[in-house]
């Protein structure tokens, strides 16, 4: 049984509008009826006051009201409550108001002249949508663990669709902040591109600092050669609500890890060769390689570097 709730300052409007959605009573066999639910304000404070208490699955308002205008009404409902949408009402007058509240956030409108035909199935509409967001929220609430696992190609165009699949990942498990979000995918970002260049294609950083058009030319070249062009990068990356792990695979023939510049060396910030290696323990909680010197696994854990990831 769904809630909605009438906002108008006029009466008669108010109760029209409440008879309009009352009368709908689905009845199931072996369950009890199901409708709808009216609550009622006079104008977008008492709303407010009532979202609140009651927590509606849908809010109808009028536009013109004393104290708070529909329009205004609108913004607050998006700003305190962005899950409950906001269907408006509009009379001869209004419809510039109508059009502003649209791309403020409003979810629908009804004209008021048009209610009898359209306002129940409005209202059910939009509430079938707003419920699947809801519902949707609460089961990724329960969420424990996600993991995935990928194969790629020595294409680099396919990196920030990758990361940006993590992110939304991570996302989902720990609600991270933006600025957490972003220091991760880049870190992603550094080791996917070390894995194709260094790792399969076994380009030496030293070439593009001396010439970065050569350093490109020779990997556009390696992508179609044999055996760098057969190389692929596998990708494994788990989520959970205390951690995120991702383990990066090339298939080149690795590295002597010891010879890692110290990235953090003053005398190495300049240098193009280190920076994704500074990214990545910037960023990350820990950075592990294997023995051979082909695959690297990045940590992030609650609580850790980035102020916000995971927590």
């Amino acid at each position: 049984m769904g809630k909605v709730l009438i906002v108008d300052d006029s009466p008669v409007d108010r109760r029209l509008a409440g008879k309009l959605l009352e009368k709908r009573v689905h009845v199931h066999e072996d369950e009890a009826a199901t409708g709808i639910v009216v609550l009622y304000a006079s104008n977008g404070r008492e709303a407010l006051e009532v979202i609140g208490k009651e927590r509606p699955d849908v809010v109808v308002t009028d536009m013109q009201m004393p104290e708070l205008s529909g329009l205004d009404l609108v913004l607050q409902v998006r700003a305190r409550f962005p899950l409950i949408p906001v269907i408006v009402m509009t009379a001869h007058g209004s419809e510039e108001l109508a059009v502003r509240a649209l791309h403020s956030g409003a979810a629908s409108y009804v004209p008021k002249r048009e209610l009898s035909r359209d306002l129940l199935e409005t209202v059910e509409g939009v509430m079938e949508v707003g419920n699947t967001k809801r519902d949707r929220k609460r089961l990724m609430d329960t969420l424990t663990q996600t993991e995935s696992k990928f194969t790629l190609d020595n294409d680099p165009s396919l990196i920030p669709a990758l990361v940006t699949y993590l992110k939304d990942n991570v996302f989902q498990m720990s609600g991270s902040d933006e600025t957490g979000l972003i220091q991760t995918t880049m870190a992603l970002r550094e080791a996917l591109l070390n894995a194709m260049d260094h790792g399969n294609l076994q380009l030496d950083s030293a070439l593009r600092e001396q010439d970065d058009n050569s350093y490109s030319d020779l990997a556009k070249e390696r992508r179609k050669l044999h055996p760098y062009c057969d190389r692929r990068v596998h990708v494994t990356a788990r989520e959970t609500r205390d951690e995120a792990v991702y383990v990066i695979r090339d298939e080149g023939p690795g590295f002597d890890t010891s010879s890692l510049p110290d990235p953090t060396d003053p005398a190495n910030l300049e240098k193009r060769s280190g920076r994704g290696l500074l990214l990545m323990k910037a960023f990350m909680s820990e950075v592990i390689y294997n023995d051979r010197g082909n695959e690297v696994t990045l940590i992030r854990r609650a609580g850790g570097k980035g102020n916000g990831l995971l927590d």
